[in-house]
């Protein structure tokens, strides 16, 4: 099929950064993009061909957006199973498939995917409902952390439950109960694969995180850690790949233990915030690849050209409304600083409203910029 400037619709399912950011690399190859999501102000809506405004998790309404393209993508994973299973019985590409998806949107069914596998994972106990757990709190360790199964998104549906009160006002939903492992780091890999079995991954990265908010701060690449574990995280990312048999992105998150073993956390199957260094650090982006990884096309080197920080620019506490980005002029005279500005035009605190890179032949510069970069630029809201 001629992808290029050809008659060729690719639908993604979602607007927000990561479809905005995937829409850069259609826009250099022009492919023709249409774009569903909730909000009538999404970021995608500025740079793909057709934005259409309609509920993802609704049947019809990503059946009927699915039936006007030739591809089907998503840079969120909460999409109307039924329908992506639906369009993919009808011949549609669906990628990564509704089956996939199906063992990763649920962190419960997750949780087990990993057990029965072999995949190591921390120890869990699934739970239909708060007050299941609440009713067998005595028999769990504390502390231990909370998860709910589903809807939970950078930071939110995670606690950790150091005391029985600290389960108080939490959703009474399905959840999960996971042992509390201590852990040196906590590590990312990329994998990308095409139908055609062709398979890489990035670079294992590390990630420093918020410590109230649960949000990561700063991704590091690559990560400083032994390459034997190196190879550890890269051989396991492979494996979970392997056992969900997905084509595009997979993100493995994991975590390095006192013991130098590693755990699977959590996956996520588009594009990831772990990967956002790679627009200027890496050869080929995460992005591209995806891009490559979904159309069957041959992938792109995923080798860093030189050492890659990400900043996350989050909301700073105390300030919704209008966004204004404090000090970004500043930044912008530094070498090798590069902002991404998402488009949200509402700020509140911790939201995610953009990121910088750093990148660097010295990591240790690199990292001392990043830490700069974080203590100058202030995502606030306008008086």
């Amino acid at each position: 099929m001629n992808y290029f400037s050809s008659d060729f619709k690719l639908g993604i399912l979602g607007g927000g950064q990561l479809g905005k950011m995937l829409l850069s690399d259609t826009r250099k190859f022009d492919i023709q993009t249409y774009v569903l999501d909730p909000s009538d102000e999404a970021p995608s809506k500025i740079a793909c061909n057709k934005f259409f405004q309609g509920d993802l998790m609704d049947f019809d309404t990503v059946y009927n957006f699915g039936k006007q393209v030739d591809v089907l993508t998503f840079e969120i994973e909460l999409v109307n199973l039924e329908a992506l299973t639906q369009l993919e019985n009808e011949g549609l590409k669906v990628y990564p498939s509704p089956k996939t998806l199906k063992g990763i949107q649920n962190k419960g069914i997750q949780k087990d995917f990993y057990d029965k596998n072999n995949i190591p994972t921390a120890p869990f106990e699934r739970f239909k409902n708060l007050e299941s757990l609440k009713s067998k709190i005595s028999t769990l360790q504390l502390p231990f952390v909370w998860k709910c199964t589903e809807f939970g998104y950078d930071g939110n549906g995670v606690k950790v439950i150091r005391q029985a009160s600290d389960l108080d006002n939490l959703p009474n939903v399905e959840c999960i109960a996971e042992t509390m492992i201590p852990f040196k780091n906590e590590l990312a890999v990329i994998v990308c694969r095409n139908p055609s079995g062709e398979i890489k991954t990035y670079p294992v990265v590390e990630m420093e995180f918020h410590p109230e908010a649960n949000q990561v701060e700063y991704v590091i690449c690559p990560a400083r850690i032994d390459e034997k574990v190196a190879e550890k995280a890269r051989a396991i990312a492979l494996n979970v790949s392997e056992k969900f048999n997905h084509v595009g992105l997979l993100a493995v998150e994991m975590f390095q233990t006192n013991d130098d073993e590693i755990l699977v956390n959590e996956v996520a199957p588009r594009p990831h915030n772990s990967g956002h260094y790679s627009i200027e650090a890496s050869y080929t982006s995460q992005f591209e690849n995806h891009l490559r990884a979904i159309l069957d096309l041959p992938l792109g080197n995923t080798d860093s050209k030189v050492a890659g920080i990400m900043v996350n620019l989050v909301g700073a506490e105390g300030f919704s409304g209008d966004v204004v980005y404090e000090n970004i002029e500043t930044i912008l005279g530094w070498n090798g600083v590069t902002p991404h500005i998402y488009g949200k035009k509402q700020t509140r605190p911790f939201r995610k409203m953009g990121h910088v890179t750093i990148v660097n032949e010295d990591m240790a510069e690199a990292r001392k910029i990043a830490e700069e970069v974080k203590n100058t630029i202030r995502v606030i809201s306008g008086q």
